[in-house]
């Protein structure tokens, strides 16, 4: 059985039996995902395609159209920042 704590050098800390492994936590893929999900939510900044208008600026509105569109802009840009700019934040 697995058991996870935090230890003093602020590093995740994996207790396997006796062994301990540590490992640094990479925040990379959390925070632009985060950042990227508020930006690109449909209807918040921007609506493309938009209800009455191609293009929709912050009319809180949104459709099945546009959550594709921003679905597929959102993995295309997540996955280049993660994958091929091989972007990493660490901590501790």
């Amino acid at each position: 059985m697995a058991t996870i704590r935090f230890t003093r050098s602020r590093h995740l800390a994996v207790a396997i039996g006796v062994k301990e492994l540590f490992l640094m936590a990479d925040w990379a893929p959390v925070l632009i995902g985060v950042v990227l999900f508020v930006l690109l939510s449909p209807g918040l900044l921007f609506s493309f395609p938009g209800n009455s208008k191609q293009l929709e600026f912050g009319s809180m509105k949104t459709n099945g159209k546009a959550i594709a569109i921003h679905t597929l802009l959102f993995f295309a840009i997540y996955a280049v920042l993660i994958v091929a700019l091989h972007i990493h934040i660490y901590t501790g």
